[in-house]
């Protein structure tokens, strides 16, 4: 989740007790610097809710990315 956007929608942040190092799709280091906070909340679409935790970065021009196995667990369609 972008950093920006969770502290827009006053998300709950939490500090992770380890810095995580960020890459973006194509392998290069990201800008925004290591994940150091993460985020717990619910995922809706159609019938599928789930509760997960989501890393906090800079994205820049995106507001949350998905990860392949969420998408495949719930088979979504997207368009």
């Amino acid at each position: 989740m972008d950093t920006t956007f969770a502290r827009e929608k006053r998300f709950k942040m939490k500090r992770l007790k380890k810095p995580l190092l960020v890459k973006n799709v194509d392998r290069t280091v990201n800008a925004g610097g290591a994940i150091t906070y993460q985020v717990e909340c619910n995922m809706f679409f159609k019938e599928h809710v789930k509760r997960t935790k989501m890393d906090m970065c800079n994205l820049e021009k995106m507001e949350v990315i998905l990860e392949m196995p969420w998408l495949v667990v719930h088979n979504l369609e997207i368009d």
